[in-house]
């Protein structure tokens, strides 16, 4: 029912037009319940007075209603249909309601099971909370690290999926401040159902004030840290750390696609060794734990720019 109480100018158009669709298709449903009914009493065993026609065939009339009604509705659905895909297009950028309030950036990984918000316009992430202005477009961009999920916040919008060396994008606002569930609304193995977090629409003046104190936390989120993250777990509990690392994003789209030559080389993170850094976190795990011991070892080599030795596949 959060679908039918929508905070968001998003949510308020796919609301209205769930309703029409749902108006037009009963204009069939309804008709036909009716005249069943219709049909049932009026020629039953013991009316006599109904006309009996046991050899009846065909009604040009009957023909025209029953063809040219489904027509006009699935002609009126497909107008609609076309318009409003285009118009609700997720990756389609909402405009701002001033000109003096940019989008807010938020980049969304979903890991196994929880969510992690990389702001990177402030240098801060969260985990199972999401804080947004009101009145202020927000652009996602969203990847997995490994199983697909699907970022959902059902009163404020559109539904996208994340999945694993890809990046999708979503655009929304919200448009009064309160609390909104936020879900993945695709099954991704045992922790699905703790997959689940509150997106907080504040003032912007209070979402200013929150960045200030998340940017003053000692927690930070460097690459080490983000491999003890992603480890499987459900019922993670919220979490705020302040100087992200660049380009982590990036790097947990990229990671899984290899070295690359030409032009695709674009393709890795530039100007920063984000995607080195994980990799080079992630083999030093030993029975699911980080030996920071090792990744210190190989730092020296990774920037000499030779392959540390006896180095595990990431897979593992």
């Amino acid at each position: 029912m959060e679908l039918f109480d929508p905070k968001g100018s998003v949510g308020e158009q796919e609301k209205h037009l769930i309703l029409i669709a749902l108006g037009v298709m009963l204009l069939v449903v309804i008709p036909v319940i009716v005249l069943t009914l219709v049909f049932f009493w009026r020629y039953r065993e013991t009316n006599t007075a109904a006309t009996y026609s046991p050899k009846w065939s065909h009604s040009t009339k009957i023909e025209v209603v029953v063809w040219t009604i489904p027509v006009i509705i699935v002609v009126a659905l497909a107008v609609m249909i076309w318009e409003t895909t285009h118009k609700l297009d997720p990756y389609q950028p909402i405009e701002p309601i001033a000109t003096d309030k940019p989008p807010v950036r938020v980049e969304v990984v979903a890991l196994n099971w929880k969510w992690l918000f990389i702001y990177p316009d402030y240098k801060v992430a969260t985990v199972n909370k999401l804080v947004l202005p009101v009145d202020t477009p927000v652009e996602f961009k969203i990847t997995a690290e490994s199983l697909m999920n699907a970022f959902f916040i059902p009163q404020l919008g559109s539904m996208v999926y994340a999945m694993s060396g890809m990046q999708t994008k979503l655009h929304l606002i919200a448009n009064e401040t309160g609390t909104y569930a936020g879900m993945s609304s695709a099954y991704s193995g045992p922790g699905f159902s703790d997959m689940h977090f509150k997106a907080h629409v504040t003032s912007q003046g209070d979402f200013d004030k929150w960045v200030k104190e998340a940017q003053a936390v000692p927690d930070t989120l460097d690459a080490p840290t983000y491999v003890k993250l992603e480890q499987p777990g459900t019922a993670a509990p919220v979490a705020i750390y302040a100087n992200v690392m660049p380009g982590l994003f990036d790097a947990v789209v990229g990671k899984y696609m290899g070295p690359m030559d030409g032009g695709a080389q674009g393709m890795r993170v530039s100007g920063n060794s984000a995607i080195d850094d994980i990799i080079a976190a992630a083999n030093c795990r030993v029975d699911g734990q980080l030996d920071s011991r090792a990744l210190l070892a190989q730092r020296p080599e990774r920037e000499a720019g030779a392959q540390p030795a006896s180095q595990r596949a990431l897979t593992e």
